[in-house]
């Protein structure tokens, strides 16, 4: 009885904090793109979709379950110990695109796909790909578990593999009526729920170093579909108050932190606040938001290098790494911004969904083949890889398969009786409680205007979004052709109240200008903006130079590990003063396609849109420099960069010791180890010993050079290389607070294009804190 007017009494308070949210996005389902750039993107998305083998996809959740395979697992991430997540992501991007659609055959797949992960299904209701996940799972529910930045009893991130099938099985529900794929949900929700009821708070919140996606996000989720107060229990449990409890107080202790890692769990936070109406967990969220767009975000949007959060401060790791920002990053900041506005509609969030929208996610997909980036760079004159159906299977590809396949989502929002047009995109909006459609007509931002028809009558306000990027009193808006005031109220949006008739028009009109935009840590570079447009250009600095622009299949395939160009190379723009966007022209007949005669020095470019420009190395931000300083800019940009390239030439491989990523491909191992960030620099040591396995294919490998911290002097340890030991050491104090070790490596030591280099601590003491190593050839 008590658990029964519990969960009544849940539902009650879960429905009227969810019914306090200020608007609403419109279900998939009724919103339909016309042509443009996004409906050829989410069709390309459908092909791409349609490639992937679900057989394999669904190797790894039946080869856990002990069930015969139809096919053989894909490989790349899917055979490395994230076995199974691509499959989470797929299910979820076959649901998104059914709505999108009602594409008959990605309905097909999606209910063949959800009927034979039934049958993986464990009648505990466990449900996953992880290899070996059962004696993982079994050893963590008796609290014996060991977590550190990327794995949990030595698995790798496997709350958040599991995270993608949680929420893969919610979105069939919640976005194709998959009704089995709602019970499936429950039932591993079920399972969670008694895998994590002796875990202490200390336990949970240990476990949760590890990056764990949205666990909390989609728990809340569970919750409001069964009105269940437990669910959301666990949502709380599931919530790292090492990052909760400082963004809640408005501290940004962001720097030195993996930045996808953080956003799914801030994305959670919100979630609790629309469910619980608690301020804390809204607060979090927004300055989470606030920090990351105003403070450590670049012109297309993203953010991070190496997918760790940098010094908001010094931006020159944008610039000297190929690295660039994560495009999981920017499809959960996308998450995170929608429902922000949901809760408090407003300008900042509509702008910045759109700017990350197109240079960001719609630049990330190859138009002709569908495939995906990985790591955007900023770096002048680098380029982008691009996934292939059968071979990459990172996490950039299973969100990209999923937001190609949502563009439609946020065009349009509701409250009560005002309807908001948060983007100008070629779309019609089937507003079924007002028995009305809209249609908008454009072919923006190729030009500056769209239509928007009614069909259908009724009162309600037309909400227009008066988009940052245009001037004050600049914007136009005639209905049914007569001029009407375009004020933008405090919320920025243009609001149009009025009994609307069949047959009327709205025609808005949104100048675009082009201007600059400085890195934000205010350092000589910039970029070039036209409206919300980010404009780049295509360049060739070494003449017949053929690049593979498709990652392969290796664990490292998704860098475009072409060589960097020294920076002192790249074009400038040249001129006495930075008032120069008058000599931006635009090229007739080409779209939103601009020179600049005489700007950039020694070379005649062409400006297009970055989501435009593919299969080219490219200029995305520029320095500046007057006719007199060009030469001592080029020569001082060379002087700074000099070690950087001496370096990275002679670099046959190297590891960002504890960071995900670079740990990840380079097969770490460890028992005892620990990791964390030290003055922003990330560190690994261990009570027993840890290992990495380097590439070193050509056997060219000379030189092992290490990072160490004067802080850890004293620490002893051995190095060996492939079984074989190469040193004792015993750490000395130093004058710098972080200082190189080189160890010279013997000739011939790798074996099979590898060497494993391993760090045993000596009794009583640690092995490390190791914060850098590379493998250099001879000089």
């Amino acid at each position: 009885m008590m658990s029964s007017l519990l969960r009544l009494f849940g539902g009650a308070v879960l429905c009227s904090a969810l019914s306090a949210s200020a608007a609403e996005l419109f279900p998939l389902r009724d919103v339909r793109l016309a042509d443009g750039p996004f409906l050829e993107a989410q069709q390309t998305d459908l092909r791409y979709l349609l490639a992937l083998d679900a057989d394999r996809l669904l190797a790894p959740f039946r080869r856990e379950a002990g069930l015969p395979l139809a096919k053989a697992s894909y490989g790349n991430w899917e055979a490395s110990g994230l076995d199974g997540h691509m499959g989470g992501h797929y299910l979820s991007a076959l649901a998104l695109m059914t709505a999108s659609t009602g594409d008959p055959q990605v309905r097909e797949r999606l209910a063949y796909f959800v009927a034979e992960l039934k049958k993986c299904q464990g009648d505990d209701g466990y449900l996953g790909g992880i290899p070996g996940g059962d004696a993982a799972w079994a050893e963590i529910a008796q609290g014996r578990l060991h977590a550190d930045n990327f794995s949990v009893n030595g698995k790798w991130v496997p709350w958040y593999n599991l995270h993608k099938t949680f929420a893969g099985l919610r979105d069939a529900w919640l976005y194709a009526g998959n009704e089995d794929a709602r019970a499936m949900l429950v039932k591993l929700s079920d399972w969670a729920l008694k895998l994590t009821a002796k875990l202490s708070d200390e336990q949970m919140q240990a476990m949760l170093r590890s990056e764990h996606g949205g666990m909390n996000e989609v728990l809340v989720d569970v919750a409001t579909m069964t009105g269940d107060m437990k669910y959301l229990h666990l949502a709380r449990r599931f919530s790292h108050k090492g990052i909760l409890e400082p963004l809640a107080r408005g501290e940004d202790r962001l720097t030195g932190l993996h930045a996808n890692t953080q956003i799914p769990k801030v994305i959670g936070f919100e979630r609790i606040a629309q469910a619980t109406g608690e301020p804390g967990w809204d607060a979090a969220a927004r300055t989470f938001w606030q920090t990351v767009v105003g403070k450590r975000s670049v012109a297309i949007g993203g953010n991070s290098v190496k997918e760790h959060f940098h010094d908001s401060a010094g931006f020159a790791p944008m610039i000297d790494e190929v690295e660039g920002p994560e495009t999981c990053n920017t499809y959960n900041m996308l998450k995170l911004t929608a429902l922000l506005f949901q809760r408090r509609p407003g300008l900042a969030y509509a702008d910045y969904y759109e700017r990350a929208l197109y240079n960001h996610i719609l630049a990330s997909q190859r138009p002709e083949t569908g495939g995906f980036v990985y790591f955007t760079p900023m770096r002048p004159n680098h380029y982008r890889v691009y996934s292939k159906v059968d071979e990459g299977m990172w996490c950039c590809v299973g969100s990209g398969i999923e937001s190609h396949a949502k563009h439609a989502e946020f065009i349009y929002a509701h409250d009560g009786n005002d309807l908001y047009v948060n983007l100008y995109i070629a779309s019609t909006l089937d507003w079924k409680a007002k028995g009305i459609r809209i249609s908008q007509q454009t072919r923006f931002p190729d030009e500056s205007t769209s239509r928007l028809s009614v069909h259908g009558s009724g009162s309600y306000a037309l909400k227009l979004r008066y988009p940052g990027w245009v001037a004050q009193d600049a914007m136009r808006v005639k209905v049914n052709g007569k001029a009407v005031a375009a004020k933008a109220g405090k919320d920025g949006y243009v609001r149009i109240e009025r009994a609307w008739r069949d047959g009327d028009t709205v025609h808005v009109t949104l100048p675009m200008t082009t201007r600059l935009e400085q890195m934000p840590d205010r350092s000589n570079y910039y970029a070039v903006l036209h409206g919300p447009i980010v404009l780049a250009a295509k360049t060739a600095p070494f003449p017949n130079e053929k690049l593979n622009y498709f990652a392969d299949d290796s664990r490292m395939g998704h860098i475009a590990q072409g060589a960097m160009c020294p920076q002192e190379s790249a074009p400038l723009f040249v001129s006495d003063t930075k008032n120069f966007m008058d000599r931006f022209r635009p090229v007739p007949g080409q779209p939103l396609t601009f020179t600049a005669p005489g700007l950039v020095q020694g070379a005649n470019v062409r400006f297009i849109p970055f989501f435009r420009l593919h299969d080219s190395r490219y200029m995305l931000y520029w320095q500046h420099a007057t006719p007199a300083g060009a030469a001592g800019l080029r020569a001082q940009t060379a002087r700074d960069e000099a070690e950087r390239i001496a370096l990275a030439k002679r670099t046959v491989d190297q590891v960002a010791p504890g960071e995900q990523q670079p740990e990840a491909d380079h097969g770490f191992q460890g028992e005892g180890a620990d990791a964390g960030v030290n003055a922003g620099r990330h560190w690994r040591h261990a009570t027993g010993w840890f290992s990495y396995r380097l590439n070193d294919k050509a056997g060219e490998g000379r030189t092992l050079r290490l990072t160490f911290a004067a802080a850890d002097a004293g620490r002893a340890f051995d190095i060996f290389v492939n079984g074989r030991l190469l040193r004792s050491m015993t750490l000395q104090p130093n004058e710098r607070a972080f200082y190189d070790v080189d160890v010279d490596v013997p000739a011939g030591a790798a074996q099979d294009g590898t060497l494993t280099v391993r760090f045993v601590a000596r009794p009583g003491s640690l092995a490390g804190g190791l914060y850098g190593l590379r493998l250099l050839r001879a000089p």
